[in-house]
């Protein structure tokens, strides 16, 4: 096996001794250390939806998390990193910083998710409490493909089940979905 690998740097020292060839190779090792460290990192893309503190605009933010083996954990994490809020200073996050996530579980497709408290406090910036259930809520159905129902709870209390069920069927009628 030694032998091996020494063979293969003996032909890759040969290849890098002409110019154009040499940068070929360092692309190409670059790009297999890249795509390796991806794949054994095990990160998945999911898409945040925030506030723009001057406009009121929706600011939308890419973040790579970590895939876990199950899917609750992965559900978990994402409510975690929207209360965390968003990484640019000109976004304004969903919930006040001192919000927390109580529970959460995931049973028959649908998310049972409790907040704190202080989930519906107003602070400079935040418009209304039910836009930013509205987003958080269609936040988790956009990312979690498996998810057919999230039902939102602050402080073992619905929070605005029956507004969003209505916007559904309502939107379902129209051929659109909003979430």
């Amino acid at each position: 096996m030694k032998a091996e690998i020494k063979d293969i740097f003996q032909f890759l020292a040969a290849l890098c001794r002409y110019g154009t060839i040499r940068y070929a190779v360092c692309l190409l090792i670059l790009g297999i250390l890249a795509l390796s460290d991806f794949f054994y990192a095990g990160l998945v893309r999911r898409t945040f939806v925030f506030y723009s503190l001057r406009d009121g605009e929706t600011v939308v933010e890419d973040r790579m998390l970590k895939a876990s083996a199950g899917r609750e954990e992965d559900l978990r994490r994402y409510v975690e990193e929207t209360l965390l809020g968003p990484v640019s200073p000109d976004a304004a996050p969903l919930f006040p910083r001192e919000t927390r996530l109580r529970s959460l579980f995931f049973r028959d497709g649908t998310v049972y998710v409790d907040l704190s408290e202080s989930a519906v406090l107003s602070y400079p910036g935040r418009g209304n409490a039910w836009r930013d259930f509205f987003t958080f809520y269609g936040g988790i159905k956009r990312n979690f493909p498996y998810v057919r129902d999230v039902r939102l709870f602050v402080g073992g209390r619905a929070a605005f089940y029956d507004e969003f069920r209505q916007i559904q069927a309502e939107s379902r009628e129209r051929g659109v979905d909003k979430t």
